[in-house]
């Protein structure tokens, strides 16, 4: 019997749901943002992570002003021509009331994992990639999956991150990664999200001391924690003698080699053998369950 978490089988199947991610957005275009709309995209937890990305990506591309925001904190008097909410459950309460107060002002779209959920019901309209749901609580599939939908309907080709994640869900870990005991993320532009993505896995599935940080923001004070002891990995290319500061500190230095959700992927596996390296089960974080859900504050 295999006894390996359901987030190693979830991790790993993700090329595969990528492929599939292409072709719904294909289908879907006509219900996800059009270019020189104003959109928000909001999120909890990974999927606000996903949200950044996809915000910085779409702007930088000249699609259109486009903001990410926690659910809990998006500003609720400014308008937009859209507003997109990723929720892998479906059910969390701050996108849900979020959504339901923000439905008269503007259209909104729910990315979701769950055709049943009560999301469906309070987006007006819903793209389900039921496909990349998940078992375990800790999100890996479903984040990226979603994030490989908006990449798409921005025109990107993802046939080389594809190709790129065949060979990360099986390629061997650094050789000295699992014996650090502190590790940071660094991105810039979209990458920042995925930074901050990273770094929640390896706080999550196994209780690493884990930090992320826009990469130029690094030498202004993160960098006095790093040591021998530490791992600094670059999910995009990194800005010029950064990673020779950082080496000089002991710390060992990753730079990526393919395209910044393949070494997302990388950094998933790393925080799944954290945790079996120190006999914990990803599937189950302490202090975490699959979706927030808040008591009514009315009491009922």
């Amino acid at each position: 019997m295999d006894r390996r978490p359901f987030v190693h089988a979830e991790l790993m199947s993700q090329p595969a749901c990528w492929r599939r991610a292409v072709e719904v957005a294909a289908r879907s275009q006509r219900l996800l943002p059009r270019d020189g709309e104003r959109v928000a995209v909001v999120g909890c937890g990974t999927s606000w992570f996903m949200a950044q990305a996809y915000a910085s990506l779409r702007e930088s591309e000249g699609r259109g002003e486009t903001d990410a925001f926690a659910a809990s904190e998006m500003p609720r008097g400014r308008g937009y021509d859209r507003l997109v909410a990723i929720t892998r459950s479906g059910t969390t309460t701050e996108v849900l009331t979020l959504l339901q107060q923000a439905r008269e002002r503007q259209p909104t779209l729910a990315i979701t994992g769950d055709p049943a959920s009560a999301v469906t019901g309070a987006a007006d309209q819903t793209v389900v990639l039921d496909f990349a749901d998940e078992r375990s609580v800790v999100q890996t599939r479903f984040a990226t999956t979603t994030l490989a939908l908006l990449r798409a309907s921005l025109g990107q080709d993802l046939g080389p991150a594809i190709a790129q994640a065949d060979q990360a869900v099986v390629a061997e870990l650094p050789v000295g990664l699992l014996e650090r005991t502190q590790f940071t993320f660094l991105g810039s532009g979209w990458t920042v999200g995925l930074a901050n993505e990273a770094a929640l896995k390896l706080r999550e599935a196994c209780s690493a001391w884990a930090e992320s940080y826009p990469a130029m923001e690094y030498r202004h004070g993160p960098v006095s924690i790093t040591d021998a002891r530490s791992a600094v990995w670059f999910l995009s290319d990194p800005p010029a003698s950064l990673p020779e500061e950082v080496a000089a500190t002991g710390a060992l230095v990753l730079t990526p080699t393919g395209d910044p959700m393949a070494e997302l992927v990388k950094a998933q596996r790393l925080a799944v053998a954290l945790a079996a390296a120190r006999g914990l089960d990803p599937d189950r974080p302490r202090n975490l369950s699959r979706s927030v859900i808040l008591p009514s504050r009315s009491g009922r």
